[in-house]
């Protein structure tokens, strides 16, 4: 039995406007100067507190911050104007997947569960996961708890386990987990950080999902 993993922001959706004008929302109204965009998504898959931390350093307002960036990005969220739109070819994917007797699959993300629930409320999504791990459940990546609570609830090993993300979080954290670390290209961090992070492959389409798990886990078998 295999255990594919995936990240949300960056890699199932295109969160990117959305995150960055909830930022910008949030340091405006503590009064300091918002960050670059390069900035702000360089710090998307660490949980709230954690990012913040990053961005305004240990001395800055993080705690408050983060509960000033949740009432922005609810209010962005209800913006037309900030769409999250799921990568072309993500749920395709994901069903070919799921339609596998020898794999499941699972999420480990830095949102909150209230955020992956808006996911999973898309059409097709709702039952596709068989383990959620969020930002409400464990330590922020790229700590490895998320990855070795997904694999203790779905009994699978570490060696049969892969986790598909965009960050250099996730390959982290999925190397301290013993996994294997997939990383995507049409995400957040750039590929030669995610090569440096551990990624076992970068893909650069959806449609590589699948063969490049196929030919990773052939090869460690």
């Amino acid at each position: 039995m295999k255990l594919i993993i995936f990240d949300i922001d960056g890699t199932l959706i295109d969160s990117q406007n959305l995150i960055v004008e909830a930022q910008r929302r949030t340091f405006i109204a503590h009064g300091l100067e918002p960050p670059t965009r390069e900035r702000s998504l360089s710090i998307v898959g660490l949980s709230l507190l954690e990012a913040f931390t990053v961005l305004v350093g240990p001395d800055g307002p993080a705690a408050e911050m983060v509960e000033s960036y949740r009432g922005a990005f609810q209010a962005v969220v209800k913006d037309p104007r900030f769409h999250e739109p799921v990568f072309e070819g993500a749920l395709e994917t994901l069903r070919i997947l799921h339609r596998r007797d020898d794999t499941i699959l699972g999420i480990a993300t830095g949102k909150s569960r209230r955020g992956v629930e808006r996911l999973l409320a898309l059409p097709g999504w709702s039952r596709l996961f068989s383990t959620i791990q969020t930002a409400d459940d464990a330590p922020s990546k790229p700590h490895p708890a998320m990855i070795h609570q997904a694999m203790a609830e779905t009994g699978v090993a570490a060696q049969d386990t892969f986790m598909i993300g965009d960050s250099t979080y996730d390959m982290l954290m999925t190397r301290a987990a013993g996994a294997t670390p997939v990383g995507v290209s049409w995400g957040y961090h750039e590929r030669d950080d995610l090569r440096g992070a551990g990624a076992a492959a970068i893909v650069e389409r959806y449609d590589e999902v699948v063969p490049v798990l196929d030919a990773l886990a052939a090869s460690s078998s």
